[in-house]
């Protein structure tokens, strides 16, 4: 085999592996746009290596993408972003392949948002191993050669990060009751019923927003009737709105990191997406998510989306 068809081998089996190492990217940095910067890192790497000696090119391709994802995690400037409070993990329309593995809850528990911003109070190798164990289903032995620390450690930090999880953990609710309660906090919003909004909301309900990219920092609301007034004013059309929005959106149902949500879609694009963790029946927490560098990807899965009927056509 000659170089070129050589590197052209080797490129096609780096390819064969890109759609894991990016969902595992994902899981490890909450971004997708850096998990793919970290996936193009890790092909630089490989082009670099002496590839004859590479036996296993999945394992050693995982190791790479994994410490690359650490370094990103370490870093001063991911440090100061995620501790300002400005933070909160890249939505992705579900069927995404970065969402993958999908087979277990536990895999697709690991992709959710609440589990991905509860990630954020793990330390980075508590952060590896649960992803690395729990959504990949690797061993002690393969994590200890993944991050190069003892099978104790690992076994620690694995019992450590799943107990801090744990708190985020809501089960998996019914599609079509989903759908209904996230249909009724939308009827609720738009009509101004208060009541009725208080009633859908757990009694510890939380609302997040980034303020559209604009706020510093997150803004954040507890109690339902304090909630309540906000999504009121925050779903109520005004021309001012439309003038930011830079149009009339459609609000479109659908599934984010596998949870309900409501899009903004203004033409092809997704200007804002509200998601919602949903336990007991009620609303626990609602994100509102429209910072555009947040909604990027989305907004090209959605892009790719069959066409639907809107909840609300013109908002």
């Amino acid at each position: 085999m000659d170089s070129i068809a050589a590197d052209r081998f080797d490129t096609s089996r780096f390819e064969a592996s890109r759609n894991r190492l990016a969902s595992l990217a994902y899981r490890l940095l909450g971004s997708a746009a850096d998990a793919e910067d970290a996936v193009q890192d890790a092909f630089l790497h490989w082009q670099a290596a002496d590839r004859k000696r590479i036996k296993v090119p999945e394992a050693w391709l995982t190791k790479v993408v994994t410490n690359l994802c650490l370094d990103r995690l370490r870093s001063a400037r991911a440090r100061r972003e995620r501790t300002a409070g400005a933070w909160l993990p890249e939505p992705l329309l579900d069927g995404d392949p970065m969402l993958g593995p999908a087979d277990s809850f536990e895999q697709r528990e690991s992709v959710s948002l609440a589990v991905l911003t509860l990630m954020e109070r793990l330390s980075p190798l508590e952060r590896a191993v649960y992803v690395l164990r729990e959504a990949f289903s690797y061993s002690h032995a393969e994590i200890t050669e993944i991050l190069g620390i003892t099978e104790s450690a690992s076994q620690q930090h694995l019992h450590r990060a799943r107990r801090r999880v744990t708190a985020a953990r809501r089960g998996e609710v019914d599609p079509a009751s989903a759908r209904k309660i996230v249909e009724e906090f939308l009827a609720a919003a738009s009509s101004g019923r208060t009541e009725r909004l208080v009633a859908l909301l757990t009694d510890d309900a939380t609302a997040i927003s980034d303020g559209a990219g604009l706020a510093e920092t997150l803004v954040r609301y507890d109690a339902p009737q304090r909630i309540a007034a906000v999504v009121r004013a925050g779903f109520r059309p005004t021309p001012a709105k439309r003038r930011f929005a830079g149009g009339t959106p459609a609000l479109h149902y659908a599934l984010v990191n596998g949870a309900p949500a409501i899009l903004f879609v203004l033409g092809d694009r997704v200007i804002g997406a509200v998601t919602f963790d949903i336990t007991g029946g009620k609303i626990a927490i609602v994100r509102g998510i429209a910072a555009p560098t947040r909604l990027a990807r989305l907004t090209q899965a959605w892009r790719r989306h069959g066409p639907d009927t809107p909840l609300i056509g013109q908002w």
